[in-house]
């Protein structure tokens, strides 16, 4: 079962937002959160496997909150932001802080249903909408020097999903894009896919 706190200060959004939830077989929510200093709060007690976050909120805002968390770990929970604002400070500030995922509010609740479950299962999720945001990145580290193809790769890894999924739209088998993957995680310094995609922002190279 997948535990999951919502933090947003909207009581009619976390009450939709529970209700899509809930339907699913393999998702709870365990507790829920109207504030930043709240969220962390809750976190620690319940322990969740993903929390989804709004970024603005009273009493310490979504961007705090993830600081707070990662603080704590840089692994657990998984966390998802959850927002109406889709400006590149916005998402940049978010991923750097420790933010897995990104979504926008209007996301249909299909794709929220299976971001909850790509981030209980260590797959990060970037919404295209976000992906078309940061379609300008900063200029690539040069001491990370990610190929082409590389970068086609961290692309895919951000847009979440498996690993035969992404090789099918990049056209090369699974082997190879795992092979690419496995380069990538080396030359960023990283063990898994949601770290990945946290430097890779940070740096630029998305």
């Amino acid at each position: 079962m997948i535990r999951v706190v919502i933090a947003d200060d909207h009581p009619i959004v976390r009450d939709g937002i529970v209700a899509i939830l809930e339907r699913q077989d393999d998702i709870t929510v365990v507790a829920e959160a109207s504030g930043g200093r709240e969220a962390v709060a809750v976190v620690a007690r319940e322990l969740p496997d993903v929390v989804l976050m709004d970024l603005r909120m009273p009493d310490g805002d979504g961007v705090e909150a993830i600081h707070a968390l990662r603080e704590i770990s840089r692994e657990t929970p998984r966390i998802l932001v959850l927002t109406t604002y889709d400006t590149d400070s916005d998402i940049r500030h978010a991923l750097a802080a420790g933010a897995d995922g990104y979504l926008l509010k209007d996301t249909p609740r299909t794709e929220l249903v299976a971001a909850v479950r790509h981030l209980a299962a260590g797959r990060p999720v970037v919404s295209p909408e976000v992906l078309r945001v940061m379609a300008v990145p900063a200029v690539q580290d040069p001491e990370v020097p990610l190929t082409p193809r590389e970068r086609d790769v961290l692309r895919e890894v951000a847009a979440g999903g498996t690993n035969r999924d992404a090789a099918g739209r990049l056209f090369i088998s699974e082997t190879t894009f795992k092979t690419h993957l496995s380069r990538v995680f080396d030359k960023l310094g990283v063990n898994d896919r949601a770290a990945a995609v946290r430097v890779a922002y940070d740096r630029g190279l998305l």
